[in-house]
Formats: C-alpha cells, structure tokens, sequence
C-alpha cells in the first residue's frame, strides 16, 4: 500500500483528506509542524510528502528540502497564490503545487500522477493478449507485427491501463487521469467513445475483449 506524509496544521483538512485518501487505497500519516515531519522523516518510508508551505511552528521549504533529500516526492499544499512561493517549492524540486482550496478528485489524479512518474519504469516491450506489443520508450504499439495508427489520447488512456494492471480503474479515476495527462477535456461520453476505439484496434473481438475487461458496475481492468 502507498503510504503518503501529510504535513499540515489544519485539523480539518487533515481530517478530510484523510478519510478521502484512506478511501483510495493509501495509508496516510499526518503531522502538524515541521519538528514532528522531520522526526518522522527519519525513522519511516513514503512514497509521497503533501506538504503546507505555512506550518505552525516552521517553514514547509525546511521540511521540503529533507524530504528531497531522501528522495520523497512533495506536492506543497498552499493558500497562498504568490507566484514566488509557488516558484521557490519548485526550485527546491516539489513535484506539483496545489492551491487551497482544492478539490479531493484534482488532488488524488496530481497525487497518482506523481507517484507514477517517480515508480520504477514499465519495461520498454510490454508484450499483450492478442499479439499486441507496446513500445514504452517509442510509444509505439503493434499488433501481430504492424504498427497501429493510435490517436495521442488512446495511447494515454492505454498507458493508464498499463500503469495499472491488475488494478480496477473507476471510469471517474480514467477521467481524471486522462485529463490530468493532457490538459485535454474529457467526459464521460468521451471516455466511452476512446475506450470503443481502443478495443476495436487492440482487441481480436472487440465484443469479447481480452485487454481491457469491463468490471460491470464499477470500471474497468487489465489484467496482469
């Protein structure tokens, strides 16, 4: 299970966040100054910091830099809209900002995102059911030898699935996802109409697909 440090001194945004994460499937630890997020720094592991730039008793900037130090990824949580501040989390080698307030669903796709991008990488050959291949460093995907013509986002919506396999993805977390990727906008119809032309390319039978499955009721998946 991902286990994610939540740095802030609002007890109710704690108390939101933690039940909207733990929800999603991640183990969250909360504390509320920077002297209790660098003790805890040392002595545990995460996958994840999100980070208050403004703590009761400290900088979020000096609890930023420990936890680059040890690799961890940061997402700063900011009231502020100062372009400086926003400027000096990133300089210092944050992964993303978000302002306050926000919204759960943008957070949990920024926080995926991120730990997507600092995961170990997909092999470059990712081989598929169906004779299908998939070329991570070319972006490229084949079938039974012939390169297929994918459109941009259906080879993002295929690298979510890839990214995920085993794993049941909501049709409101592909939207998420999808979007987030691309700064493109997609709905719900959208989503319907990608997945469509997605299986019709990579499937044998589109009707009976063998990739991408439907879990009725509650998404989709690909299995491992």
């Amino acid at each position: 299970m991902n286990r994610i440090l939540l740095v802030e001194d609002d007890a109710a945004i704690v108390r939101t966040l933690t039940d909207f994460l733990s929800e999603e499937g991640f183990a969250v630890s909360s504390v509320s100054g920077k002297m209790q997020a660098e003790r805890i720094l040392e002595k545990e592991k995460f996958c994840l910091c999100l980070l208050d730039v403004t703590l009761s008793n400290g900088s979020g900037f000096a609890v930023c830099e420990i936890a680059r130090m040890k690799e961890i990824p940061v997402i700063f949580l900011t009231a502020s809209g100062d372009e400086n501040s926003v400027v000096r989390g990133l300089d210092m080698g944050a992964e993303d900002y978000i302002q306050k307030p926000f919204r759960p669903r943008e957070l949990l796709s920024r926080i995926r995102r991120v730990i997507r991008k600092n995961s170990p990488g997909l092999s470059p050959e990712i081989s598929l059911p169906c004779g299908v291949s998939v070329n991570m460093e070319k972006g490229t995907v084949s079938k039974n030898g012939e390169l297929l013509n994918l459109s941009a986002l259906e080879y993002r919506l295929l690298s979510v699935f890839l990214q995920n396999r085993g794993k049941l993805l909501s049709r409101e977390q592909l939207l998420w996802d999808i979007w987030d990727a691309g700064g493109d906008y997609v709905n719900d119809n959208t989503l319907t109409v990608y997945i469509k032309r997605l299986r019709e390319k990579i499937e044998d039978d589109p009707q009976n697909p063998g990739i991408i499955r439907t879990v009725r009721g509650l998404g989709y998946r690909m299995d491992e």
